[in-house]
């Protein structure tokens, strides 16, 4: 018999656990991290006993152990984004869902998006306040529900208004019910779950409206947006996705790359402005024509602040040797990214804000994770990063960002992202010249 072996952690009673890392995640994962090393076991709300790793050697091998040694928890955000999401499929249903919705989001598709994303970037600066202080992240969230409404749902119209209002809605919803374990029945039809199947019911009808009108639409096949691209793709054995899977699946979409993104942008403003030096060479380089700093500022950014924390899994084989550790079946495992990314080994003066250590060097699949790793890797990373390129490329381009002496803003936990506090607190001014670019230098520098 295999003898199980975890790795040490706190003896306070689970709510005592539980309400420290509540009350401070970051905070609380370091003074765990200060005693017990790179691994500790430890009791996370809604997860329960969980083994957290921030070793690199046993974190890859967790990330390339095959699905039927570990895979997604049983606790996942399928509760909040369906039965037919990437979140809560596993196996072989997985893989067959993953291979559907890659082609839309590969590297050579990515430019067919640039120019909607500027489209919408220029049209929610142009509102922007000059030389007053304003809040970034509500302007970068309305940015990345656009691009991901258009780009991924195709919506227009009734429809497009419609989502717009309603879906923020039921993210939240989903984000302070992720957080905190609410029973299904409390408050009964007044209760969050309620609202929530509220909410969802209403999406999913007004998916069914968008499926409708793609299918009777004479040009489907020549569309560019992914609901399109899933109504016309096909499995194996020739079967098509249903509507539940397709309705799962854009929410899944939609959950993973607008309040993350947005939020790394909203961080981005915040360190920029708090980084003279980088600032003033970023705005020379996008006059320039240039991308390399841009591109490491973004990589540094998802490094110090990475929005989403913690990626898990959980052990189905009978046992599950990590290094050290060995994990019996049904154990959960979260690799502790914030913990990853501190590193010193890994990145000198880690909690330093340093784009330069970026410049020439990519950083390691094992390393840098803030899109997770292994199988379940977020399906949109290189689509993201194209976004948050182009988001920042414009605003660099448009608009003279206020340096500022104020403290960092701090961490705000919002169910499932870590934001800035003061959502991402700006100072701008309209640049009254600036130099004319060559649309198509800038499309060939992005990256695929």
């Amino acid at each position: 018999m295999t003898t199980v072996k975890l790795p040490d952690g706190p003896r306070s009673p689970v709510l005592v656990q539980g309400m420290e890392i509540l009350a401070g995640r970051t905070r609380a994962w370091r003074r765990l991290h200060d005693r017990y090393g790179s691994a500790f076991t430890v009791y996370v709300p809604r997860f329960g006993r969980m083994v957290v790793l921030s070793d690199p050697a046993e974190v890859k091998a967790l990330f390339t152990a095959g699905p039927d040694v570990a895979d997604n928890g049983d606790v996942n955000l399928g509760d909040f984004l369906g039965p037919n999401s990437l979140f809560a499929l596993t196996g072989s249903a997985h893989r067959r869902h993953r291979k559907l919705l890659s082609p839309p989001f590969h590297g050579r598709r990515l430019p067919v998006y640039e120019a909607l994303i500027e489209e919408e970037t220029v049209r929610e600066m142009a509102s922007w306040p000059t030389g007053q202080e304003f809040a970034t992240m509500d302007s970068m969230m309305r940015i990345t529900l656009n691009v991901i409404l258009r780009a991924v749902f195709g919506a227009e119209g009734v429809e497009f208004d419609r989502l717009r209002e309603l879906l923020p809605k039921l993210v939240l919803v989903a984000s302070a019910l992720a957080a905190v374990p609410v029973p299904r029945k409390f408050l009964g039809r007044f209760g969050p779950w309620a609202r929530f199947a509220r909410y969802r019911g209403e999406y999913d009808a007004l998916v069914g409206r968008l499926i409708d009108r793609a299918q009777a639409d004479d040009a489907l096949a020549e569309r560019d947006d992914v609901l399109s691209m899933l109504l016309q793709t096909r499995y194996d054995d020739g079967s098509a996705m249903t509507r539940g899977e397709i309705a799962d699946e854009l929410l899944a979409l939609l959950t993973a790359g607008h309040e993350t993104t947005a939020a790394t942008l909203a961080w981005t403003v915040e360190r920029l402005r708090r980084h003279p030096e980088v600032l003033r060479r970023l705005v020379s380089e996008v006059d320039a024509g240039g991308s390399a700093l841009r591109e490491a500022t973004l990589l540094e950014v998802q490094r110090v602040r990475p929005v989403v924390d913690i990626t898990g899994r959980m052990v189905h084989a009978e046992s599950l040797s990590l290094g050290r550790w060995t994990l019996p079946k049904g154990q959960s495992v979260l690799v502790n990214i914030r913990l990853m990314h501190d590193n010193e080994k890994l990145y000198p003066h880690a909690r330093a804000f340093d784009p330069d250590r970026f410049l020439g060097a990519r950083p390691g699949t094992f390393t840098w994770i803030p899109f997770g790793g292994g199988a379940r890797r977020c399906i949109g990373a290189a689509f993201a990063t194209m976004e948050m390129n182009v988001v920042l490329r414009t605003l660099l381009r448009d608009f003279t960002l206020e340096p500022t002496a104020a403290p960092d803003e701090r961490t705000h936990f919002r169910g499932v992202a870590l934001v800035p506090a003061g959502k991402g607190r700006a100072v701008v001014h309209r640049r009254t010249a600036r130099p004319a670019a060559d649309s198509a230098a800038r499309s060939a520098e992005m990256p695929g």
